[in-house]
């Protein structure tokens, strides 16, 4: 599909009184290369052209990619003041969400009490209070959104388990492999007793259980689920080196049993180059006498307690009777 003609000053994502007054008409405006994300929006669709696409913020999936051109395509005829909180802050943050709470169709947009709550197709309002709220602007974007902290606050309102309460505080905090982690401990602890919010029993609960080495939220959940049945603490991304050779950095592992757990996500078994590495990997661990504990997305999710059962299994060869 052919791109029409824009102005540049409009930008991929603009008003339709805008793109009037800038020389469009509505024929123009009606091109099938428009979406229509809101009333009086008007986008150009990210597969017409490479250079109209959404700012590069990381390896996102489709769902991530498709809620944070919804928020851009907002931005354009949001009101002075409007920021984005909740879900779609923790999109663009790359906090880690159940799969469901990101398909949504709609986005997290919030202003300042007394204000009203912002409404419309497509848009969950919220009323925010500066007591409990902290907001920046997004260093890739641009959009004025909701603090790492405050984010992962005001999330204990939509998430049920705690487990994906403490996923999202530990990729908050996370300091293994990256530059800088997006928030501090402290900084966490300060919004779960900001003041009164939905949730606030959850984020305490979750708040002792945050570690700065996970990676990804089914590491969290491997780590809650064996440490909730009572196994001790695994230590997270651990490297392996032994005689002066670096193996592996395991997801979670009992280094004094030589017991490894690592969590295979689909790219590990659909890639054949990653397949290939991971065997390699395996073999040398074991050559090394470490046990390796493998588990999928189906096993964590659905069958915990074979999951635990595994690992005890594990536990108890290498335990002295």
């Amino acid at each position: 599909m052919s791109r029409p003609f824009l102005p540049a000053e409009l930008g991929p994502h603009f008003r339709v009184g805008d793109a009037l007054r800038a020389g469009l008409t509505r024929a123009r405006l009606r091109h099938p290369s428009f979406r229509r994300p809101f009333h009086g929006v008007r986008s150009l669709d990210p597969d017409v052209s490479s250079s109209w696409s959404t700012p590069i913020l990381g390896a996102r999936g489709a769902n991530e990619e498709a809620h944070i051109y919804r928020a851009l395509a907002y931005s354009a005829v949001a009101a002075t003041g409007v920021f984005f909180s909740h879900v779609t802050a923790a999109v663009l943050w790359g906090l880690p969400l159940p799969a469901s709470l990101v398909r949504t169709e709609s986005i997290d947009v919030s202003v300042w009490a007394p204000g009203r709550a912002p409404r419309g197709r497509g848009v969950r309002g919220h009323q925010a209070h500066e007591k409990l709220t902290h907001v920046r602007r997004h260093p890739a974007t641009g959009l004025l959104v909701t603090s790492p902290a405050t984010t992962w606050a005001a999330l204990a309102a939509v998430l049920p388990d705690v487990r994906d309460v403490v996923a999202v505080g530990d990729a908050a905090v996370r300091s293994w492999r990256v530059t800088a982690p997006l928030a501090e401990l402290h900084e966490l602890a300060a919004a779960a007793e900001a003041g009164r919010r939905v949730g606030v029993v959850r984020l305490r609960k979750a708040l002792p259980q945050i570690r700065t080495r996970s990676a990804s939220r089914p590491e969290t959940h491997l780590r809650l689920v064996v440490v909730d049945d009572g196994l001790p603490e695994p230590e997270l991304n651990f490297e392996v080196v032994e005689a002066g050779m670096y193996l592996a950095a395991l997801d979670l592992a009992y280094p004094e049993l030589k017991i490894g757990l690592e969590y295979e996500g689909e790219h590990h078994l659909l890639d054949p180059e990653q397949w290939a590495l991971d065997i390699a990997r395996y073999e040398r661990l074991a050559a090394a006498g470490w046990i390796i504990i493998r588990v999928t997305k189906k096993q964590l999710f659905t069958d915990p307690a074979e999951v635990v059962a595994r690992v005890r299994r594990a536990f108890a060869t290498r335990l002295p009777r």
